[in-house]
């Protein structure tokens, strides 16, 4: 993880939306266009006043500021907006307001449940199978993997309720019965409005309005929560840190997108109020890969991505400096993110309908928030250790492995494309109604739920797989590192440094060499041969597992390390 120097900001102490703010055209500012949002960052140093008088300047009005790292939603008719606005001393950079992340599942896979119960030799939807632990532990290969279970690191350490785990994502269902006993309303917040036309809105009016803070109408940020946090109370799973808070920091769109302002506004939030550790499965979007000075972008384009870069940066390094640590999934593209070539998806919002010719691309440009300084880039594993057909990787990326999943795992063995090769976790019942995969009696009709009840309370559950699962695994033994070593913080919660938090993490992981050889083939299992992967590096670190496979057991039990 590549780190820089946080700088001090001159700049006032919320984040306050202007629903009054009212049109200012400045001296020559057009304003014969259609009214367009924009988000802009200010110069280092400077105040508020300022960069509004310089967004007035540029024919522009404020919706919404965040004073932490002098980030400003704007919308203007000024169809030169951004020009006008960048060529002032006051502002930095600007960009249209559109979604730069995205949550990523590598697509559910659908068997027939006829198919998975001859190969398993068990009913599909239901499966209870403890071993000492929760019913359905006995499917957390996950778990096992990294000894988070009975045996081992919750003998130790399940995680203290004063730790708290922020997840940016498409939301949390806080009263799924795994997660309601550690879900905070009271710290939770949705930063995000449903957009007509894209997301499921909310009651009868057509305006854009906000879901309450314990929903989640996708079930990618309940999954990853669940991983995280899902309690210890003789129902379902137990996630990798048990007994720590969790709390929803809403950023993401139900449709599963993500616009800039709303996910810094979760980074300084969580700074401002005693985060912990903060989890960001998304990736970047509609820009792929950010490059400041791509030529194969226009001048605009390449401001905007400039803006993501460095708005991005900013509220990590403020959040940093807040004693917040952050882990976000590397991706899923199969690609080595140390020599990118080709990007193909970007710009990818609203529809990229293959009329957007590829950009060529090189190592300057990057991932965000994964390739952000000071953020842990996790990649995935499936249940044999192997690097999962989809996981990006990359030597200068990835920092630690976790287990995410891999369904084509095993291949030759009976084992090879079923469901339990993904990860199991969390899963909203009304996202399982909407989508039919329950039967009006609440029992699952698809391989891919789970469900478990005791004493007439059922939770439902899913598999998936992508890095979206991995990143999780490693947040949550982040987590457990803080409740174990962690400090008091004024009386109230637990802190500890990010740089200590991730050295815990790193030394404390399983090694894991590359394969031999060390170019990897997917082909055989279907993939084409550009999802071939070269791993680089040695066993104490490479490209494929970075530092090591996280190991919850190793991380609150080795106390020689310096955790001063």
């Amino acid at each position: 993880m590549r780190r820089r120097g946080v700088t001090a900001l001159a700049l006032g102490a919320a984040t306050v939306a202007l629903s009054a703010a009212i049109w200012v055209g400045g001296a020559g500012a057009s304003s014969n266009g259609p009214a367009r949002q924009y988000v802009v960052l200010s110069e280092k140093g400077v105040s508020v006043a300022e960069t509004l008088a310089a967004v007035r300047k540029a024919g522009g009005r404020v919706l919404r500021i965040n004073s932490r790292i002098g980030l400003m939603t704007v919308v203007s008719k000024n169809p030169r907006f951004v020009r006008a606005a960048v060529a002032t001393r006051a502002i930095r950079s600007a960009g249209a307001n559109r979604p730069i992340g995205r949550s990523f599942e590598k697509g559910r896979v659908k068997i027939d449940a006829a198919e998975l119960d001859a190969k398993l030799g068990k009913s599909a939807g239901e499966r209870r199978d403890g071993r000492r632990g929760e019913p359905l532990s006995g499917l957390q290969w996950d778990m096992q993997m990294i000894h988070a279970t009975r045996d081992g690191s919750y003998d130790e350490q399940k995680g203290r309720k004063r730790v708290l785990v922020g997840i940016i994502d498409t939301g949390v269902d806080g009263t799924h019965p795994d997660l309601a006993p550690n879900f905070s309303y009271k710290l939770s917040r949705n930063f995000t409005q449903d957009i007509p036309g894209l997301d499921f809105g909310c009651g009868a009016t057509p305006a854009p309005c906000s879901d309450p803070v314990d929903v989640d109408q996708d079930g990618h940020g309940t999954h990853v929560a669940g991983t995280i946090g899902a309690a210890i109370n003789g129902l379902g799973i137990a996630g990798v840190a048990p007994g720590v808070t969790l709390v929803n920091l809403r950023a993401g769109q139900d449709s599963g997108f993500f616009f800039l302002q709303p996910t810094l506004d979760a980074m300084t939030y969580a700074a401002d109020n005693g985060i912990d550790v903060v989890n960001m499965s998304y990736f970047t979007d509609p820009w792929l890969f950010n490059c400041r000075s791509n030529p194969a972008d226009t001048a605009e384009q390449q401001a905007e991505q400039a803006m993501i870069i460095d708005a991005t940066q900013r509220a990590v390094d403020y959040a940093r400096a807040h004693g917040v640590t952050l882990v976000s999934a590397l991706g899923n593209e199969a690609t080595d993110m140390g020599h990118p070539t080709i990007d193909e998806v970007s710009p990818d919002y609203p529809v990229n309908d293959g009329r957007v010719p590829p950009r060529v691309i090189d190592n300057s440009c990057i991932d965000v928030p994964a390739e952000t300084d000071g953020v842990i880039a996790v990649s995935s594993i499936g249940p044999s250790g192997l690097k999962s057909d989809f996981s990006n990787y990359g030597i200068e990326q990835t920092d630690i492995s976790a287990p995410g999943g891999f369904f084509r795992d095993f291949f030759g063995t009976d084992r090879f494309e079923v469901v339990e090769n993904e990860t199991l976790s969390a899963y909203p019942e009304s996202v399982a109604i909407a989508n039919g995969q329950l039967e009006p009696d609440g029992t699952p009709n698809d391989p891919n739920v789970v469900r478990d009840c005791r004493r007439g309370v059922c939770a439902y559950y899913q598999w998936l797989q992508g890095t979206s699962m991995a990143s999780p695994h490693a947040a949550g033994v982040a987590a457990l590192i803080v409740s174990e070593y962690g400090s008091r913080r004024h009386g109230k919660g637990i802190t500890m440094d990010p740089v200590k938090v991730e050295r815990i993490l790193e030394r404390t992981a399983t090694k894991r060499a590359c394969p031999d050889p060390p170019l990897v083939s997917y082909v055989a299992i279907g993939r084409p041969p550009e999802w071939d992967a070269l791993c680089e590096g040695t066993k104490e670190f490479n490209g494929f597992y970075g530092h090591g496979i996280v190991d919850a057991l190793a991380a609150v039990t080795s106390r020689h390390h310096d955790h001063r």
